[in-house]
């Protein structure tokens, strides 16, 4: 164990967590996926909670102003969910929006402002074409250097670092297709996830289908055939293929988060925030270029487990930031699971199996339970208390005793991270 230095005012807890259905729902806006969410996490708080408890909200959403042509968005959320006229402020941070709103809230309780507080998560992509995703995503990188100048998407991006990985320490594809594989296993024990089937199961409605077509059906011996045909799994920036990139969502998350000194008055079974860090980096492309490791996650790793007076080894399982399968391979060695260029081969050896000693993205991840940005981190986050508190249902962790569970939250090229652990007590 190491010294912690960086300590909350007072001790902030968990009492509630929930996430509506991840995927395509053309019919609802952000303000109908987070009532999902919020109905859902009122439902598992232990002893009920009465709404007009909730002191404040803060809500993580990257561009409703772009995807549903609509800004100001936490007021419309807090009227939508019957909770006018609580003080509600909308955060922005790319794909780390809800993990930075779940440290807003943390902090509003932890300095004696609030008592009991609600955060969210939520974005609506689908109402946008794929060009038109690819677009707004985009600005959450940096335009001037990165889009204007190198003409780069995110897939663009990661396939960059997936490339640089490969070259620095021999990995090759075989490597994230165990990723791809292993979330979509993940995924099918989620009822909430976009993708909850296998993708040998996937593998096989194709078959059925192209059967049903009177079209020659490939002779593909196993999952990991069908994602080396191309005709099946295309390329979308060499290395990476249809398969290694989280796909495009709606969907939202809510956790209610109380002082520790009430928390009691809501549930027996108390997770409390062990640690919470944030940090920022510039653009890959001032990273000398080694794009092998991202900064800012190796930073606010040791923030955490220097606050939570923690080391790696301690931490039970894990929900990081996979929006490509090399994301995931590259979090868990910036989170110091494994050594540089281990985590390929921890990924083929699987040792980031549910049932492994270091289960990673046990929901899914973001590659099979889906990426809606704004509602990410709360998604990972709730992940994490249900482990906890042993509520994950058939995905549930059985093999080992859960004490700490942490998220890692990547917002854009990673300019920024935040890290949490959270701890059943």
């Amino acid at each position: 164990m190491i010294k912690s230095e960086r300590k909350l005012g007072r001790d902030v807890a968990v009492i509630g967590g929930a996430m509506s259905p991840f995927g395509v729902f053309p019919e609802k806006t952000s303000r109908d996926l987070m009532a999902d969410a919020y109905t859902a996490a009122l439902e598992t708080v232990d002893k009920q909670l009465d709404p007009q408890d909730i002191e404040a909200l803060y809500i993580g959403n990257f561009t409703s102003d772009l995807f549903e042509h609509q800004s100001h968005l936490g007021h419309l959320i807090a009227d939508w969910l019957g909770l006018s006229p609580r003080p509600a402020t909308r955060i922005e941070g790319a794909c780390a929006s809800s993990g930075l709103a779940f440290r807003e809230g943390m902090m509003a309780i932890a300095s004696g402002m609030y008592d009991i507080v609600l955060v969210g998560g939520v974005e609506k992509m689908s109402s946008a074409s794929t060009e038109e995703v690819q677009e707004y995503l985009a600005v959450a990188s940096d335009v001037q250097l990165e889009v204007e100048q190198a003409a780069l998407t995110f897939p663009g991006i990661f396939a960059a670092i997936a490339s640089a990985y490969f070259a620095k320490y021999g990995a090759t594809r075989e490597h994230l297709l165990r990723v791809a594989v292993k979330n979509h296993e993940n995924g099918a024990l989620n009822p909430n996830a976009q993708y909850n089937a296998t993708l040998r199961d996937v593998m096989e409605r194709r078959k059925e289908t192209l059967q049903a077509r009177g079209k020659p059906v490939p002779d593909w011996a196993d999952e990991y055939d069908f994602l080396r045909d191309e005709r099946a799994n295309p390329v979308v920036a060499a290395p990476l293929h249809l398969f290694d990139c989280s796909p495009i969502s709606d969907g939202a998350a809510c956790m209610i988060l109380a002082a520790a000194e009430v928390a009691d008055n809501f549930t027996d079974e108390v997770v409390r925030i062990r640690a919470s860090a944030q940090t920022s980096a510039p653009p890959p492309a001032t990273w000398n270029s080694d794009l092998t490791s991202l900064p800012a996650v190796q930073a606010a790793a040791r923030q955490a487990y220097d606050m939570a007076g923690v080391l790696p080894s301690d931490i039970d399982f894990a929900e990081v930031h996979d929006c490509f399968t090399p994301a995931e391979i590259i979090a868990t060695e910036d989170l110091g699971f494994f050594q540089p260029g281990q985590g390929a081969v921890a990924a083929a050896e699987f040792q980031t199996a549910r049932n492994s000693d270091m289960p990673i993205n046990v929901s899914g991840g973001l590659k099979a339970k889906g990426h809606p940005v704004g509602a990410t981190g709360l998604a990972q986050l709730q992940e994490v208390w249900h482990q906890l508190r042993g509520t994950a249902g058939q995905r549930q962790i059985t093999h080992k005793d859960l004490r700490l569970g942490l998220t890692h939250n990547v917002g854009g090229t990673g300019g920024t991270c935040v890290i949490h652990i959270l701890e059943h007590v």
